[in-house]
């Protein structure tokens, strides 16, 4: 009985909750689409403000440049860039007395002339990959002369000739016993052209000449077996004159002997530079002059006497309007404060290249001064 009244209840509060429902839904008009509203509610959806339009212009792309060989490893210091090389080092006393020469073989190229006392011969030999030219006066008779390297003075190059104004003092040598070599140099044909700044490069041709010298007078067959190469003597006028100082400077072995400056070019590279611009109109030196003090003084042999060891004869004349005397007088007397073996000459009355009673004086001088050393 208390079961059934409980469902009867239930029964009853089910119906009236339909009742009520059925009322309600009585007061709403449906629309064609059933159930949604005409208009959405704007509340329950976000908003959101629109985009604002960006004008963009293409730009190309910047093209990646790809090296042509990419390091496996690439290194994680950064590098140290290098300094520019000096310019004039090549040209300093200390390097070139530092470097090796020599290397090839003096040859005969042809026979000029015999007589009654020496043998003229054509020659060449190499000097840093160039060929120089030369001619070499052989006695006839007899074995282990003195070896004299005959060093001419300024010509123009097209004018040059093999057998040149110097041939005279070369063939007095060869007369008095001297086994003569005298190059033409680089740039004088046909020797073939090389660098020359300051004059290094004949300095150059004949240091490489005496390495030839000595190293080929030992061949007891060799064409250069009669000379004795450890008796090496040096004649140098004018521009020859300023090599051979270069020369001895630079090879102080005791066997180069002696070196005779014959109105000679100066030892200091500004005065001769500043001269030889002058020459030349301004055409040659401004490479040399630009050369700051310090540089100038190592590369002038005025710098470094006290590296010679050869004894030195000076001749010059009063009255040259070549090459200005005091610059032979100033040598002498550097010389001589060093206690350095130096003789000393001036000749009256002489042009740059001696003449007559002047020339014959200055020749018997330097054969005298030759055989006493």
């Amino acid at each position: 009985m208390a079961k059934l009244a409980v469902m009867r209840v239930r029964n009853g509060l089910i119906g009236l909750v339909l009742v009520v429902l059925l009322a309600a839904c009585d007061q709403v008009e449906l629309t064609p689409a059933a159930v949604l509203p005409a208009v959405m509610p704007t509340a329950v959806l976000p908003t959101f403000s629109p985009e604002p339009t960006l004008t963009v212009t293409a730009v190309p792309p910047t093209p990646t440049l790809q090296p042509a060989f990419q390091p496996t490893n690439p290194p994680t210091t950064t590098p140290v860039p290098t300094s520019t090389p000096d310019p004039y080092a090549a040209y300093t006393i200390d390097i070139l007395a530092a470097r090796s020469y020599g290397g090839g073989l003096l040859e005969i190229i042809d026979t000029l002339e015999t007589n009654d006392s020496f043998t003229r011969y054509l020659i060449t030999y190499p000097s840093d990959g160039l060929t120089i030219y030369g001619f070499m006066n052989v006695p006839n008779e007899g074995d282990d002369f003195p070896i004299a390297i005959v060093l001419h003075g300024y010509i123009d190059p097209d004018a040059y000739e093999t057998l040149a104004y110097t041939r005279r003092y070369a063939d007095s040598l060869a007369d008095a016993g001297y086994f003569v070599i005298h190059p033409n140099f680089r740039n004088y044909p046909p020797s073939d052209s090389g660098p020359d700044f300051f004059r290094t490069g004949y300095a150059i041709d004949v240091l490489n000449l005496i390495a030839i010298i000595r190293e080929q007078s030992q061949d007891p067959t060799g064409i250069l077996r009669r000379a004795n190469a450890d008796d090496i003597n040096l004649w140098g006028h004018s521009m020859g004159g300023g090599v051979a100082l270069r020369v001895m400077t630079v090879n102080n072995a005791d066997y180069v002997k002696t070196a005779v400056l014959y109105g000679s070019m100066s030892g200091d590279e500004k005065l001769n530079y500043e001269r030889i611009q002058m020459w030349s109109g301004g055409q040659n030196g401004s490479f040399e002059l630009a050369a700051l003090p310090e540089t100038l003084q190592a590369i002038s042999p005025i710098y470094h006497l006290e590296r010679i060891n050869a004894s030195v004869s000076i001749h010059h004349s009063e009255t040259d309007d070549v090459v200005p005397p005091v610059w032979s007088d100033d040598l002498c007397q550097r010389l001589q404060a060093i206690d350095h073996s130096v003789e000393c000459f001036m000749y009256p009355n002489q042009p740059h290249t001696f003449r007559g009673d002047g020339d014959a004086l200055f020749m018997a001088r330097v054969v005298a001064f030759f055989n006493a050393h």
